[in-house]
């Protein structure tokens, strides 16, 4: 028969199979943002080369292809959408700084946590609910441009406001995640803030 000292392990043991757990989780969603959002990225190099040709070819050729002039704007909704966890997980949202740079460590890891309960986490699932008869229908009647000779599959397009929720949503649990380790004394790594893109009203 065990003694009451020899249980006690136990809690200790599954404290650290949960904080295991915590910190694969946080590997594989930032590791799946981080390879969507640098793929996506290529995008805006196609965006830029098809509305160079667009122009080229108005001006130069007076020629014009309908679903060309749209591919441009298809392939920045494509980068915006796909690539916002990507952003998240570099920070590199705007954000509105009242006192989070004021505060310590701790307290900014507590904004964040609630920041991303109480307002990221509504926003994305209002934003679900309210696109889904947008989305639902479009795939219903597999949809395309309502321009004469425009891109075919705009109900793919649509469906990309629920890659963005998906993926926003994953990378806020990561977020809670890896804010909760730091709270209780087991910190990783965070991804450094990008000079360049992280502004602060």
């Amino acid at each position: 028969m065990l003694r009451r000292h020899e249980l006690r392990p136990a809690p200790l043991a599954l404290r650290t199979v949960t904080m295991n757990s915590l910190h694969r989780f946080i590997k594989v969603v930032d590791a799946v943002n981080d390879w969507v959002g640098r793929t996506v990225a290529w995008l805006t190099l196609g965006c830029v080369v098809t509305c160079f040709a667009v122009v080229v070819l108005r001006y130069a050729f007076n020629v014009g292809f309908p679903w060309m002039q749209e591919l441009y704007v298809w392939q920045h909704a494509a980068v915006f959408m796909a690539g916002a966890g990507y952003t998240m997980l570099h920070r590199g949202h705007v954000n509105v700084d009242v006192m989070y740079g004021r505060l310590g460590d701790r307290g900014k890891a507590w904004i964040d946590i609630l920041g991303t309960l109480f307002f990221l986490f509504p926003w994305l699932a209002i934003l679900a609910v309210t696109s889904a008869p947008f989305v639902l229908s479009s795939w219903s009647i597999r949809e395309a441009s309502a321009t004469a000779d425009g891109m075919p599959g705009l109900y793919l397009l649509k469906s990309l406001l629920w890659v963005l929720c998906t993926l926003l949503f994953v990378q806020g649990l990561a977020m809670i995640a890896r804010r909760s380790l730091y709270l209780a004394g087991h910190g990783i790594v965070d991804h450094d803030e990008d000079k360049v893109t992280d502004e602060r009203l």
